[in-house]
Order: C-alpha cells, then sequence, then structure tokens
C-alpha cells in the first residue's frame, strides 16, 4: 500500500505541473476535479484505480490532464464547501467518491454545466442522486457497487460461521445517508433468523472502545459494519477491536479483511472507481454524461481471512471455504 508520504509527494507533483504548463503557453490542459469523504493516506489505492480508468481513456495525471484533489476525511459537514471549492477553479468535471456522501452533498452545488460523475454504495435512484439508472440525465452519471444492499446475504454468511450467535450487533455511523436504508434490511435480515440486532452508533474516534464494550455487555456474539467512509477509513482499528472482544464479524469491502478482518461479502469498490475514471475520460472526449447510464457492479467477491480466524478461535467451515473467492492465509 502506498504511504502518506509517497502519495502527499506524488499529489504535489502532479499539482505542479500545471502552472509549469501555463507558464510554458502551452495549450490548456482539462482539469478533473475530485472529492472524497474519505481521507488521501487511506485511500491512495481507490485514487490509483481512477487514475488507471483515465488511462484506458488515453488521460495521463500531469501529461494532458490535472486533477484538484479534496479530501473531507470522514467529515461529511466539509464536503459541499469542498465541492464549491472546486467549481471555483474552475473544472471541466466534477468526480464524487469515497462514500455515498460526497454525490448527495456534490450535486445541489454543481451547476448544470459542469458534469458530475460518482461512486456510490447507496442507491443512486432512492436517494435522488438520478432519474433512473438507465436514463440518469441532466449532467450527472456514475457508478453504483451495491454494497449498501447486502445486509441480507451477509447476516447468512455470518450465521453460517457463527450459528450460535442470537444476538447479532450493527456498528453504524448516524451521520451515514444510508442508514435508514440499511437500518431496514439489517433488521428484517436478523429477524428471519429469529435472532436479536443490537445497534451501536459510533460518531467519534474516541467512541470506538466504548461501543465495543457495549457490544460485549449485550451479550453480542457475531457483527457486521456499516458501509461507511468513516469507518473504511479506520478499519484496521475496527478489525483490532473486534479480535481484541473476540467478535466475528463480516464486512461489505475487502479492504477490511485486508487490514486484519475475518470475512467480507460485496463488490469491488476498485473497480468501481477504476470505471469511474474510464467514464470521466469519455466525458472529457465530449460524451455527455445523459448518454452514459449508471453503472452497476455485478460481480460480488467473498474473503476470508484464516489468520484472523484462528486468533479468534473459529474454525471456517468447509463449505464456506469452498465458496470463497479469496482465502488469506
Amino acid at each position: 500500500m502506498m504511504r502518506r508520504r509517497e502519495f502527499i509527494t506524488l499529489l504535489g507533483r502532479a499539482a505542479a505541473v500545471w502552472p509549469l504548463a501555463a507558464g510554458a503557453q502551452q495549450p490548456a490542459i482539462p482539469v478533473v476535479g475530485y472529492l472524497s469523504t474519505r481521507s488521501p493516506d487511506e485511500s491512495a489505492h481507490i485514487v490509483t484505480a481512477f487514475r488507471n480508468g483515465l488511462n484506458e481513456i488515453g488521460y495521463v495525471q500531469g501529461r494532458n490532464v490535472a486533477i484538484e484533489y479534496r479530501f473531507a476525511e470522514g467529515r461529511y459537514d466539509r464536503l459541499s464547501a469542498l465541492a464549491a471549492d472546486l467549481i471555483r477553479r474552475p473544472i471541466n468535471v466534477l468526480v464524487a467518491t469515497g462514500g455515498t456522501a460526497s454525490a448527495i452533498a456534490a450535486k445541489p452545488v454543481v451547476p448544470a454545466t459542469i458534469p458530475l460523475v460518482f461512486a456510490m454504495g447507496g442507491d443512486p435512484v432512492k436517494l435522488g442522486v438520478v432519474a433512473s439508472l438507465a436514463r440518469p440525465g441532466g449532467n450527472i452519471t456514475g457508478v453504483s457497487f451495491l454494497v449498501n444492499a447486502l445486509a441480507a446475504k451477509q447476516i447468512e454468511l455470518l450465521q453460517e460461521l457463527a450459528p450460535n450467535a442470537k444476538v447479532v450487533g450493527f456498528l453504524v455511523n448516524p451521520n451515514s445517508p444510508n442508514l435508514a436504508s440499511e437500518m431496514k434490511e439489517a433488521q428484517a435480515a436478523v429477524a428471519a433468523f429469529g435472532h436479536e440486532l443490537v445497534v451501536v452508533k459510533v460518531t467519534r474516534e474516541s467512541d470506538f472502545d466504548q461501543a465495543f464494550k457495549t457490544l460485549v455487555e449485550a451479550r453480542v456474539a457475531a457483527l457486521f459494519v456499516e458501509v461507511d467512509a468513516f469507518f473504511t477509513d479506520r478499519r484496521a482499528n475496527i478489525a483490532a477491536l473486534a479480535a481484541q472482544y473476540a467478535l466475528p464479524a463480516i464486512y461489505a469491502l475487502r479492504e477490511f479483511v485486508d487490514a486484519g478482518g475475518l470475512m467480507s461479502y460485496g463488490t469491488s469498490i476498485t473497480d468501481a472507481n477504476r470505471q469511474v475514471g474510464i467514464y470521466a475520460g469519455r466525458i472529457l472526449k465530449g460524451t455527455k454524461p445523459a448518454e452514459l447510464p449508471v453503472m452497476q457492479s455485478t460481480r460480488f467477491e467473498l474473503v476470508i481471512n484464516l489468520k484472523a480466524a484462528k486468533a479468534l478461535g473459529i474454525e471456517i467451515p468447509s463449505r464456506l471455504l469452498a465458496r470463497a473467492d479469496e482465502v488469506i492465509e
């Protein structure tokens, strides 16, 4: 994984290209505004995937396209101001990624003359971001990778892993725009097994220790975590606490498993952001956003971390291992 210092250095070098080109009186190159809910050090692989998508269309950062980056670092209240700042640059297209909140915050700020391309886990139609998936309309399109609609499958997998877990914990961020729909799905999924759902809210870094103590006090025997940029940026801490309190947990993003978590089931946000880069590149070449249907991820992957299972004293059922797309030894 790219280190923070290396990533920031890379951004700095890229940012320096624009004034040099202007000073040399070379033709102006298009500028992409990049708005992310996440932090730069925890999303370097996502930025790389986005740039790879741009490269596939023929745009290379620092050569024939400039990228202005803004990261909210999990603070949703900053997103609108960051989007407005990018628009004042000016930019040719705005990319909103790193979580559903960035697209929702950017939409009312971005004028109709600037295309907006999003990557989001929530349902863009239900959340009012686009009119429909096939015909998004106006200046907005993007990629929906459906990580916020998998509660039933995740609970099913969690029950296979921990069949005696009658009380299931759900770690949530009350500021998440997806919370209402995720809560509804989680409650229905757990109720289908006749089990109890314990919801614990976290809004600050300092809340995590108490949140896990609350889960244990409520006799929670298994855990799943809401898909949220605030949690994704703190995935290593969450995975460590789940291990510390001996809670088998499932996540929607494989990044959690890579950070030491037990199991994940969901789509690839890396590939989704590559597709966003492709869409941004096509728009820079002249395609109108309204002509690009919202893409949906269709490939789902189950990833299991055997090292984490061993630390928890859990033996993964052979039938579950056989279904895994990847097993981390």
